[in-house]
């Protein structure tokens, strides 16, 4: 039996943030914004909402278009960094809001990985025959912890959330075939929030000090996410028989134009095997890559058979990549 998604969506929020407008608030501009990270412009939630609000519009177009009720989906996983409060869990917002009365579920903390550790999971509990529906969803407000007097995170971070419907199947030659994640706990003072946590509770000097929000050391994230997602997709490829020729798209986590064109040329890919969309949406954490991945669908750009790798790396240092083959149709079947 192997885990299949039968079912995918996404959210955005209305409200565009410009590299011109971005000119206004920090010291920088649209070109350099553009050549060092490829981005035009991000979306920002509303301040009065959470990320479980646009992780509830990205299920429930799943459910919408599937015409399933929520009463039959049996988990709920959450990637996130950014969970409406620190208890309870962003997936219980997610659940009563979908009055998915039947399922449980939960939150997963993975950075920018964090939707390919929810995928892997949610597929091992519909492998095992414990479950028929988990909804695995990537979701971040990331506008809730960047500070807008840093440029050197402010100009890369956009809101946004993905999902997929995960059900089992019988065609093995379909479905999520194989996934390598990965941590490097060494990675963690390279890229983290530092307050809001136990080791740093907010306070007023944390506040005071700028705590709350994310820190990034860019240059070596960016070594090391080049790195780490060429090998493990190459690793992933060739365990599984193949070459590059035998893959259609690589879907990346959408952190920086430059990282994706190095990744893609360090798997001999084309870049019409490349799937990009951080000009339009910036890098949403967890949910660039189902966000992404739905978006190709609407687009019909996905067909029946097509082989599929998905590569992330993230915080903390995590990093991961998941072979897929699609067995979706045009009309969501």
């Amino acid at each position: 039996m192997r885990a299949t998604i039968t079912g995918v969506g996404h959210y955005v929020p209305e409200k565009r943030l410009t590299n011109v407008e971005l000119e206004q608030m920090v010291d920088t501009n649209d070109e350099w914004i553009t050549t060092r990270t490829g981005i035009k412009e991000r979306r920002v939630l509303d301040v009065d909402k959470g990320t479980s609000y646009m992780a509830v519009q990205a299920a429930q177009h799943i459910l919408d278009q599937k015409r399933v009720s929520a009463d039959e989906i049996d988990l709920i996983i959450l990637a996130t960094v950014t969970p409406d409060m620190p208890i309870p869990s962003a997936a219980s917002f997610v659940q009563r809001e979908l009055n998915a009365t039947h399922c449980w579920g939960f939150d997963l903390n993975g950075g920018c990985t964090g939707f390919l550790y929810a995928l892997a999971t949610g597929a091992q509990f519909v492998e095992t025959g414990k479950y028929q529906k988990v909804l695995v969803i990537g979701a971040d407000k990331m506008s809730s912890i960047i500070d807008y007097q840093d440029r050197n995170t402010c100009v890369i971070f956009g809101d946004a959330a993905g999902a997929v419907l995960l059900e089992p199947s019988e065609d093995r030659d379909f479905g999520i075939l194989d996934f390598d994640l990965h941590l490097d706990g060494k990675g963690v003072d390279h890229l983290y929030m530092a307050g809001g946590g136990s080791l740093h509770p907010a306070s007023l000097e944390t506040v005071q000090n700028r705590m709350h929000f994310v820190f990034q050391d860019g240059r070596t994230v960016f070594k090391h996410a080049v790195k780490g997602m060429a090998d493990i997709s190459e690793k992933v490829i060739q365990r599984n028989g193949l070459t590059a020729e035998d893959i259609r798209f690589l879907i990346p986590h959408q952190a920086n134009h430059r990282i994706i064109e190095s990744v893609s040329k360090k798997l001999h890919l084309r870049p019409d095997q490349v799937i990009e969309n951080i000009e339009n949406y910036g890098n949403t954490t967890a949910a660039t890559i189902p966000l992404a991945l739905s978006e190709a669908y609407q687009d019909r750009r996905l067909q029946a058979g097509d082989r599929i790798i998905l590569s992330a790396f993230g915080a903390g240092f995590t990093w991961g990549s998941l072979l897929l083959r699609w067995s979706m149709g045009l009309d969501g079947d």
